[in-house]
């Protein structure tokens, strides 16, 4: 029968988590892509640090890059880490691109208001725990890891 032949589209998620592990915290994004994955990713990074609404105010340009995409999905984090150190700022929009295995992106952000913002933690750094980028059976993917607080 023609009918029970037809293909059903994929489906894939947009979003991120946290997962427990011990004494820090495992973030993960999911999307369309990669980029998409990475960005969630991000928000998932920033989601540890505050609840509170980051406003988009400032612009920062980024890029690193890496052996694998894995190891870039940790650079990435940790670049972002660096920049809210370095800049004292918590970022809410990114914007991702992916070449191979070199990523480019926009930060968009604030300073730390800690009166507002409340900051739970400062992150130290992404680790190659739990480490995985992957397409996954649904068509999304998913791009997370531990990272140290």
């Amino acid at each position: 029968m023609v009918a029970s032949m037809l293909v059903q589209p994929v489906m894939s998620r947009t979003g991120w988590e946290h997962f427990p592990h011990e004494a820090d915290v495992g973030v993960r994004g999911f999307g369309a892509t990669p980029a998409e994955a990475f960005e969630q990713g991000a928000l998932a990074l920033t989601a540890v640090v505050t609840h509170a609404r980051v406003e988009p105010l400032v612009e920062v340009e980024v890029s690193c890059e890496a052996p694998d995409v894995e190891l870039l999905f940790a650079d990435w984090l940790n670049t972002i880490i660096y920049e809210m150190a370095v800049r004292k700022m918590l970022f809410a929009r990114f914007a991702v691109t992916i070449e191979g295995t070199r990523l480019q992106a926009r930060l968009r952000g604030e300073p730390v208001d800690v009166a507002r913002h409340a900051p739970a933690c400062e992150p130290k750094g992404a680790t190659y725990t739990a480490l995985r980028v992957a397409h996954e059976a649904d068509g999304s993917w998913s791009a997370g890891c531990v990272v140290d607080v």
